[in-house]
């Protein structure tokens, strides 16, 4: 069977845009995707973290990041754990919106038939209005948009028995059970 050296690239990108066009799922994280990440620090001391996509807000990352911490308790035989530090970083990047800059420009090659032979230019206006060409170093974009990623880390203590009456302190069967409606799994 012969495979069309054009396709395959275009489904392989057609599934990392699929993948992309949705919030991250709850998941373990990998080098090239989002998700879950913990460390062990002592035997009963933990760091976890969860990291989103731009499409994934702030709460989403927190409660996910949240469920992780009970499940690891459970599964280490432990009750309930302590959050003795939490924060939730936000990384805000501005992403051009239309425009006309782009670095792969098709059109922008300086090739011996529009140049001509003495580095002049052989039909340059009609080249510009054929193509819409413009300049990819000046005419650069003029709408931008914010994207924000966010990334929610805490460090837990677990513990056996019941639970101490402190905020800090979460009963790990409890939290799993409130927030397993909240929590979406990847597909597939």
């Amino acid at each position: 069977m012969k495979t069309n050296k054009k396709l395959v690239p275009a489904l392989a990108a057609l599934a990392l845009v699929g993948a992309c066009a949705t919030a991250t799922p709850y998941q373990a994280a990998t080098p090239s995707n989002r998700g879950y990440s913990n460390q062990q620090i002592e035997q009963n001391r933990f760091v976890v973290n969860f990291s989103g996509n731009s499409l994934t807000d702030r709460q989403t990352v927190e409660t996910y990041m949240l469920y992780r911490a009970a499940e690891l308790t459970v599964q280490n035989g432990y009750d309930h754990f302590r959050v003795v530090r939490r924060t939730t970083d936000e990384d805000t990047n501005f992403v051009p919106v239309g425009g006309t800059y782009d670095p792969y420009y098709s059109y922008f090659s300086p090739r011996y038939r529009f140049y001509g032979p003495r580095g002049r230019p052989i039909g340059y206006p009609y080249h510009w209005q054929r193509f819409g060409y413009s300049d990819p170093f000046w005419g650069g974009p003029s709408q931008y948009r914010e994207v924000n990623r966010f990334e929610a880390s805490a460090e837990i203590i677990m513990g056996k028995g019941p639970k101490p009456n402190d905020p800090a302190y979460f009963n790990a069967d409890e939290v799993l059970m409130n927030l397993a409606g909240q929590i979406v799994l990847p597909t597939s």
